[in-house]
C-alpha cells in the first residue's frame, strides 16, 4: 500500500510538470497583456518598464525556467492585475466553491442513488421508465440556460429565492463560510442545483443499471432462497456490490465541478474559482490562469488517488498490488 501511493504521489509530480509546461505555453501565445495592464497614454518607456517589471521580455524558456523554479517554492507568480501572489488569490476564493461543489454533490448523492435504486428496481413499471426517460433532460439541457431558467422562475416569477451572490456569512477560523447562515443556505441552492442536475441523471442512470443486473445475479436469488429480507438483500448485496462504479463517477465529478464550475458561477455571480478564472482570461491574468490550472490538476490527481483507495474499502477482492498499479 505504501509503496503504490509513493509511486502514485510521483506520477504525480511529473503530471503536474507536463502540464504546467503545456499551460504556460499556450497562454503565453493568447494575447499580450500589457496592451490590457498599461493605458493608451502611457509613454512607451512606461510601457517597457512594465515589460521588464513583470519579465515579459525574457524569452520563454526563461520565464517558464524561472516559474519551475519558484514553483518548487510554493510560488505560483504574482497576479498581473491584483498585484498580489495568484495562489493566495484563488485560495480566497476557495471556501465559496467549496461550498457550492459539497452541496451540488450531497444532492447528486441523496436524489441520484436514491431515485437510481427506485428506477432499478421499478424498471419494468411506469415509475422506474418515467424516472429513467426524466433523466435524459439532464444530459440534454444547457448548463447556462438551465441556470437562466431557474433564475426565471424561483427567483423572478415566484420570489423564493435570490439569483445571485453569496449571501451571509459567517467565519470560522478566519474562512467564511454562508452554510451556517439560512441567508446563505438561500442563495446557494440555485446554482447548486444548476451544478447538480446533470450528475443526478448521470448517477440515476449508473444506479439503476447496477440494480437491474445485481438483481438477477446468482448471489441475490441465493440470499432471497435463503429468506434473507429484501432490505437487507438491497442494502448488504445489491448496493454495496454497485458502488465502486457510482464512487469512481462521484469522485470523478467532485474533481470536475471544482475545477470547472465556471459556467454556474458566471450565471449566479457566485465569488469562487470559476468566476475568478473567467475574469482573469478577459484581463489575460497569466500567473492566476497558470495557478489555476495547476491546482485543478492536483485536485484531479487527488481525487483518483482517494477512489482508488476506497476501492479496497468497498469491495476486499480489489487489492492494490504493490507490484503492479
Amino acid at each position: 500500500m505504501v509503496v503504490y501511493v509513493l509511486r502514485r504521489l510521483v506520477q504525480s509530480f511529473f503530471v503536474l510538470l507536463a502540464v504546467s509546461l503545456v499551460v504556460f505555453v499556450a497562454v503565453y501565445a493568447v494575447g499580450d497583456p500589457i496592451e490590457l495592464l498599461v493605458s493608451a497614454e502611457a509613454t512607451e518607456a512606461d510601457r517597457q518598464q512594465m515589460i521588464a517589471r513583470l519579465g515579459l521580455d525574457l524569452p520563454l524558456w526563461q520565464q517558464y525556467a524561472g516559474f519551475a523554479v519558484r514553483a518548487l517554492h510554493g510560488d505560483l507568480g504574482t497576479s498581473f492585475v491584483h498585484g498580489i501572489p495568484a495562489i493566495e488569490l484563488i485560495v480566497q476564493r476557495i471556501p465559496a466553491t467549496f461550498e457550492l461543489v459539497l452541496v451540488a454533490i450531497g444532492l447528486t448523492c441523496l436524489l441520484g442513488i436514491s431515485l437510481g435504486l427506485v428506477a432499478g428496481l421499478y424498471h419494468d413499471r411506469a415509475l422506474g421508465r418515467s424516472l429513467m426517460g426524466g433523466s435524459v433532460l439532464g444530459f440534454s439541457l444547457p448548463n447556462f440556460w438551465q441556470g437562466m431558467m431557474l433564475i426565471l422562475l424561483f427567483a423572478v416569477w415566484l420570489h423564493w429565492l435570490p439569483a445571485a451572490g453569496r449571501g451571509e456569512t459567517v467565519e470560522v477560523f478566519g474562512i467564511p463560510f454562508s452554510l451556517f447562515t439560512r441567508d446563505g443556505w438561500a442563495h446557494v441552492l440555485l446554482p447548486a442545483v444548476n451544478l447538480a442536475l446533470a450528475n443526478i441523471a448521470l448517477v440515476l442512470r449508473l444506479t439503476a443499471t447496477g440494480v437491474m443486473e445485481a438483481k438477477t445475479q446468482e448471489y441475490v436469488r441465493f440470499a432471497r432462497a435463503k429468506g434473507v429480507s429484501e432490505r437487507r438483500i438491497l442494502t448488504r448485496h445489491i448496493l454495496r456490490n454497485i458502488l465502486i462504479p457510482v464512487v469512481t463517477v462521484i469522485g470523478l465529478e467532485f474533481g470536475q465541478l471544482l475545477a470547472f464550475s465556471t459556467i454556474t458561477e458566471t450565471v449566479f455571480a457566485w465569488p469562487g474559482m470559476g468566476k475568478l478564472l473567467i475574469d482573469s482570461i478577459y484581463k489575460l491574468d497569466r500567473p492566476v490562469i497558470v495557478a489555476y490550472v495547476m491546482l485543478v490538476t492536483f485536485i484531479f490527481v487527488m481525487v483518483n488517488l482517494l477512489v482508488d483507495l476506497l476501492y479496497a474499502v468497498l469491495d476486499p477482492r480489489v487489492q492494490l498490488q504493490e507490484a503492479s498499479a
